[in-house]
Order: C-alpha cells, then structure tokens, then sequence
C-alpha cells in the first residue's frame, strides 16, 4: 500500500467516526425494542386536543408512567346541546400519548369515584390480550396497573372495550397514542392532534337540551352528528388550530368510529406526505385519506400561502350538515405567485347552515294480536336493542348491567321495567340480592315494541311469565311524563 492508499484509508476512518459521533449514522442497525436498556423511570406528558407533547429528545429507551383518568360529564356537543360525554382524561378524544419505541409503559387507569360505570382500556399500540383491556377493567373509584413494552412505531388508536363496546366508544371514549420510532420523527414546525367521531342521539342534529344516546341509531349506522375533537365547531373562530406561512405542519389524524370511515382532506392543500394507516410507509402529494374507524394517519404539509383552510370529511354532507369542520388559520405575507386570491366577482351562494329537519324513515311495527306473536315480535327488538348490555342469555354484566334472568326486580314489578325503558334509569338498584349503580338511556320504542319485549323477557331466561300491553306501557309513559 503506497503512501496515498494510506492517506486515503486514514481520511476515510476520520470521515465515518465523525458522522457517527455527531449522528448523522445510525446509532443502532440491528435495534430491537424488546431487548432495548431501560434507563431510568420518567412521568409522561398528557395533553388535551389539539395539542401535542412534545418529541421526544432522550435518545435511551425509558419505564414510562402514564396516567389517565376516567370522567363521565356532561359536555357541550353543540350550541345549546349537551351530551354526557365518558372520557379519557375529561376531554373527547382522550388525551394524547407519546412514547418512544423500546420504552417500557407502565400504564394506570384510574376510574373516578363519582362515574357510574366500570370502564378499560384498549391500546392498539400494546401486543396483549385486549391491547390492555383484559387488565384495566376497572370500577368506579379503583386504579389498575400494567405494563407493556411499546415494540411498533406508528400512530394509534385506544378506546374502552367495555361491553357494550359500541356505547362506550360512542359516548366519546377514544384517543391517539403515538410511539415514536427510536430514531425520531424528522422535525416540523407545527404539530396538532385532530380525531373524529360520530354521535348518535335521540334528537335530531341542532336539537337543543341534553341529548341521550340512541342505540337504535348507532346500530343502523344513522349518525346525527359526525365532528372533530368532540364537538361541533371545537377547532373553528378562537378555537381555530394556527400555523405561519412556510410552516410545516404535522396533523395526527384518528377515527374513534364507532362506525363511519373518514375521507380526511384539508382544502386547499395537497398532503406532502401520508403515514397511511398510521403506519411506516408513506404516501406523497395525496388529496384525501381514508382513515378507518380505529384508525390513524399522519399527514404533513406545507402551508405556501395564508388563509384559513378547512378540515373536512369529504363524504361532504357530514361536514356542512353533521358538524365535521374545522379551521386552520394561516397567518403571513401573500404571494402571488402561488396564489393570486380573487381576480374576479361573481355571485356565489354558499351552502349555508345545517339542514335541522332531515326526511326520516317510517318503520312498519308489527301488531301483535296473540300473546305468541308478542313474545316473538319481542324476541327480535331483544336480540338488536337489549342484548349488547343484558346478554343473549340474559346474565348481565357483573358490576354493570343487572341480569334479565330470573329477575326478582322485574317479576316483582313489570311496570319497573316498562319505566327503564320508556324514560330511562339510573341510580342504585338491586337485582337479585345485588347492587347496581348505572345509566340506562332511554330507548327509542313504540309502545307496541316496549310490550313485545318486556312480554319476552317475562316468558323466557326463567322468570315467571305475564303479558304485557300497549296500553299498560302508555300508562306507565303518562305517569312519569306527569311527574318529571
């Protein structure tokens, strides 16, 4: 080897330990995160939507300690609208976690003395039975703990998955965890946490007044509302997300569902990059994403020029007519040569406001005329309103739904369960020797379909039989209507 191979040789050694000390190789070609050091113990940092914690810097992976409470609470869902939000950390969505992978997550779930339901959580970020449910099924006042080792970078989504799983979800409870690869996400200058959801109530979009949860709606899929962030107008006016013109700006998108997949685009701008399915791989220059319900994506921009541009669904009636709109406000110096803004005037009539009155479907309610017909016409509203919360068997749920089953509670008295469902319960009760402290909302039935199934339920899991009439269920309706 002559002197400038060797020179050469040297050159090269110093150029590669410099990139490596000052980071610009990686540090870990073979990093596997279930074998990764944990080093010391730190608190994480939650935050309320639209904010985001910020990236993490620390480059070991940690014990991660997270803390989140359940709060059930009344909350606005729209101007002169109130709905009795359950949530994680008392905002819809759920606060905002950020992880590292390798990070070892100890995870707490506390559920507060004053809710009336037990709740869980599931992370899809966890590998475990349930994503964590089967370890955080937890009552009013109690706390569970476990842990799990954050081992797939991505975004996702968490929820409760106590039964009726479905309920749960749509009465707010979901949110975004994010477990950051250990190299880091490339740096941007705005990041924001926006997830949408559906909300089914009894009364129509705009009906004012606290709104109960319409299970008949939420199985067929019949949203009154589809929003960002828990509320009609939650990122819009003062409450608009912001950014400055040249800024690059990171949106961590959720579907908490329960049902609908978003078609999530921003007009007018064009998604630089898409993490797809909250995962890996990207997409570039994408002008709407689909985002499933229990799903994410990461999208990122440029914003070029200002204004104020508007987050939608796409699937377009949602967001001028069911709430799903939302602003970011773009501040700094024009220019033209991106975007000229208005070079000529004419009339334009914009959509307006959200339609208050929308045409509903009449259903065909068989009449019975034997009590045979009344016990099967009630085997089917049964079997699609009743069973997610009392079982198929009619056991119940122990510590939350009270069995139907050989029910003292109903045989002693039908017109209790004729009330439970025509103007909902809540507060203690006791069923067979047991107490149960919980909401049922009021169901959407007419009185032949509340004496088709309280007429099953009588006949069958046990109990001692009966019928029970239309007429007898008005009664009950004008009785408490009188007193209420």
């Amino acid at each position: 080897m002559n002197l400038i191979e060797i020179l050469v040789k040297n050159i090269i050694i110093v150029i590669v330990c410099t990139l490596a000390v000052v980071g610009c190789l990686p540090k870990q070609d073979n990093f596997q995160p279930e074998n990764a050091e944990i080093v010391g113990e730190q608190q994480a940092k939650l935050t309320l939507p639209p904010e985001v914690p910020p990236p993490i810097e620390r480059e070991d992976a940690t014990k991660l300690i997270v803390d989140l409470e359940v709060v059930e609470k009344e909350m606005r869902l729209a101007d002169g609208v109130e709905y009795t939000m359950w949530t994680f950390g008392g905002s819809v969505p759920g606060k905002f976690i950020r992880v590292r992978e390798g990070d070892m997550v100890e995870f707490h779930l506390k559920n507060h003395p004053d809710n009336k339901l037990p709740h869980n959580i599931d992370l899809h970020a966890v590998n475990g039975p349930g994503g964590g449910a089967e370890s955080t099924f937890t009552a009013p006042g109690r706390e569970t703990v476990f842990s799990f080792r954050a081992l797939n970078p991505g975004l996702y989504v968490y929820h409760c998955a106590t039964a009726p799983v479905g309920m749960h979800i749509a009465n707010g409870m979901y949110g975004l965890i994010l477990v950051e690869p250990w190299e880091g996400l490339p740096e941007v200058d705005k990041e924001y946490y926006v997830m949408q959801s559906e909300f089914y109530t009894e009364g129509g979009y705009g009906e004012r007044g606290l709104q109960p949860f319409d299970m008949d709606k939420a199985i067929e899929e019949d949203a009154d509302y589809v929003v960002f962030n828990g509320a009609v107008g939650s990122m819009m006016n003062k409450n608009a997300i912001t950014a400055q013109k040249g800024d690059n700006v990171r949106l961590f998108v959720g579907n908490g569902g329960p049902n609908l997949t978003s078609s999530f685009h921003v007009i007018g701008e064009i998604f630089d990059k898409v993490h797809y399915e909250g995962g890996s791989r990207v997409q570039e220059n994408v002008q709407t994403t689909s985002v499933p319900a229990g799903g994410a994506a990461m999208v990122e921009f440029i914003t070029e020029v200002p204004g104020n541009y508007i987050l939608v669904d796409h699937a377009i009636f949602r967001a001028f007519n069911k709430g799903a709109l939302a602003t970011l406000a773009v501040s700094g110096e024009e220019d033209e040569n991106i975007y000229t803004g208005q070079q000529l005037d004419r009339v334009y009539q914009p959509e307006g406001g959200a339609i208050q009155e929308l045409p509903q479907e009449k259903r065909a309610i068989p009449t019975a005329s034997t009590t045979e017909e009344r016990i099967e016409f009630g085997r089917e509203t049964y079997m699609s309103v009743c069973q997610a919360c009392h079982m198929a068997d009619g056991s119940g749920i122990e510590g939350a739904f009270p069995p139907v089953a050989e029910s003292d509670y109903l045989n002693e008295d039908p017109d209790r369960a004729i009330s439970a469902v025509v103007h909902g319960l809540q507060g203690e009760i006791t069923v067979n020797g047991e107490t149960y402290n919980g909401v049922m909302p009021r169901q959407n039935l007419t009185n032949e379909e509340v004496a088709n199934v309280i007429t099953f339920i009588l006949n069958n899991f046990g109990n001692e039989g009966g019928e029970v009439t239309p007429e007898q269920v008005e009664r009950v309706r004008q009785q408490e209507a009188s007193t209420s």
